[in-house]
């Protein structure tokens, strides 16, 4: 059987560590994760040293700037990490025909919108975070022939100091949380993401572009720290506010959620619902 050789960058993200944990199974990748230590991205010469002495069928970008109100002040580092360094790949894949899998967010739409995002929905991101996640996927387009641009919503692992660690975290040491229910969008669960890239790896249709992928349903922030609460039996009094009540320094859109229509039709992939995957992060994970 092929054994299909792939380059993750970013090792230690949430994402690369879900892969890791399910990839055991698979018998016919060989994966090849890098942390930042063993490889920059925004190292243009490691990135043609590791090219040079590898051959890599696929690249899965995981490597990004996620830090959304630090990115505010901190945006040389951000667009360096999110837009620089992924054309950097990108031209490194198309000089060796090997396929980038980026990650990019639903960040890069402005959320005036009422009905879910299409891929072809123009972005318009209100956020420095956003904006270089948009060059980031201008990058791709721009140097690479063989691609997929997976947009993503509210990742989570239940693992990391994401927002299920901090509400689990907040419950045990508040009678009240305040959580707000203005901004609207998609939980979804890093299994849920990772078990589509590996569907994709298995069955490429070669149909490159830009993918939405999130778990199904909508949700506010409040709905889903709700549920958090509640499927893991936590009686914490939870109480709905607006974003006025909580000052951040990068705007959030209002309304993200993702059309996964394009998803189901090229790759035969339906996503879980968003509240079905929150009860197996906590069964498994």
């Amino acid at each position: 059987m092929f054994n299909k050789k792939i380059l993750v960058t970013g090792a230690g993200s949430q994402l690369s560590k879900a892969l890791e944990q399910m990839v055991k199974s698979y018998t016919d990748f060989n994966f090849d994760f890098k942390t930042k230590m063993h490889l920059d991205i925004t190292d243009e010469k490691a990135i043609k040293h590791i090219f040079s002495q590898n051959s890599y069928d696929y690249c899965i970008n995981t490597a990004a700037y996620t830090q959304v109100d630090r990115a505010e002040t901190e945006s040389k580092l951000a667009y360096d990490i999110n837009a620089k360094a992924v054309g950097n790949l990108a031209k490194a894949c198309n000089e060796n025909n090997c396929t980038l899998i980026h990650i990019s967010t639903d960040y890069v739409f402005d959320g005036k919108k009422n009905i879910p995002y299409t891929e072809i929905d123009q972005p318009n991101p209100i956020n420095i975070y956003g904006k270089t996640k948009k060059a980031g996927e201008d990058q791709v387009l721009k140097f690479a022939d063989k691609y997929y641009i997976i947009r993503t919503s509210w990742l989570y692992s239940g693992q990391d100091n994401d927002f299920y660690s901090k509400i689990l975290d907040l419950s045990q040491n508040k009678n009240v949380l305040e959580v707000v229910n203005d901004q609207i969008g998609t939980p979804t669960s890093v299994y849920s993401l990772t078990e589509f890239l590996l569907s994709l790896l298995q069955n490429d249709p070669k149909q490159y572009g830009i993918y939405h992928f999130s778990n199904e349903g909508k949700a506010s922030w409040y709905e889903f720290a709700k549920k958090i609460l509640e499927f893991n039996d936590i009686k914490t009094k939870i109480i709905p506010v607006t974003s006025q009540r909580f000052k951040t320094p990068a705007q959030r859109p209002a309304f993200s959620v993702l059309d996964k229509s394009k998803v189901k039709e090229i790759f035969n992939f339906v996503p879980q619902n968003w509240k079905e995957a929150l009860k197996l992060i906590i069964k498994n994970y």
